[in-house]
């Protein structure tokens, strides 16, 4: 397998990083939006959200959570985003599973929230209903 997040994990390809455990890998990303910007990965390879074993995607959530404050309180940023893409069409690059973790801070100018200045109407409530028995009901 070619996956260049597979062996970073391996160790095969440098990387800077700042926590890991027998499952879950976090490094810092090399084309960062803002300071102390990275990814958390698991160590096996999975493709994306939907194809991760559960009890992985547990642990790196768990991860995710740590590694947020420590970036936040050691950097003082004003928030955390946490960002993740499945499939080309959504963003995704890199076919592995992976959280970026991006701290915000108030002055950054980095545009990487799009829909927070989209001023869309509101959707139809009969639509929403509809919309939501449908998919309620695949649960």
């Amino acid at each position: 397998m070619d996956c260049i997040f597979c062996k970073i994990a391996k160790g095969e390809i440098p990387s800077y990083r700042i926590y890991e455990n027998e499952d879950v890998l976090v490094f810092l990303d090399i084309k960062p939006f803002t300071k102390g910007h990275c990814l958390v990965i698991p160590k096996q390879h999975f493709e994306n959200i939907f194809d991760i074993d559960e009890n992985i995607l547990q642990k790196i959530i768990v991860v995710t959570k740590k590694v947020s404050g420590i970036i936040k309180n050691t950097l003082n940023a004003d928030g955390i985003r946490l960002s993740q893409s499945n499939g080309k069409t959504a963003g995704q690059e890199v076919m592995h599973f992976h959280l970026h973790i991006i701290p915000r801070y108030k002055d950054d100018n980095i545009p990487i929230n799009p829909t927070a200045t989209l001023h869309l109407p509101p959707a139809d409530s009969k639509d929403l209903e509809k919309l939501a028995k449908e998919i309620k009901s695949k649960i």
